[in-house]
Formats: structure tokens, sequence, C-alpha cells
């Protein structure tokens, strides 16, 4: 899920930067680059994971 959310916020990103869309400092396409790499990053380090591979006993 977080992979989906990191791709939709790059594509932002290139649209503001494609566009040069005239954005406040907050909404820069290299904030919501960063973003999207944040939650990327978040993906492979298994955060938000919900399958659980350990057996219970």
């Amino acid at each position: 899920m977080l992979a989906i959310a990191a791709a939709v916020l790059f594509f932002i990103a290139f649209l503001i930067n494609a566009a040069d869309i005239g954005t406040n400092d907050v909404f820069s396409s290299t904030n919501v680059m960063l973003l999207g790499l944040m939650l990327l990053a978040l993906h492979v380090a298994g955060v938000g994971n919900s399958l659980r591979t350990g057996r219970r006993r």
C-alpha cells in the first residue's frame, strides 16, 4: 500500500515539474518527490506489512 502511495506522489511530482506549475514552497516537486521516497523506503523496510510470518503454538 505504501508503494502505491509513493507511485502516486512520484506522478504528482512529475506533473508539477513537467507542467512547470508554480506552487508554494511546501508543495514543490522536490518536496513531493521526497515524500514519495520516504514512503518507498518505509515499504522496503516492511512498515505497514500486515502479514506475520512467525508461528504461534
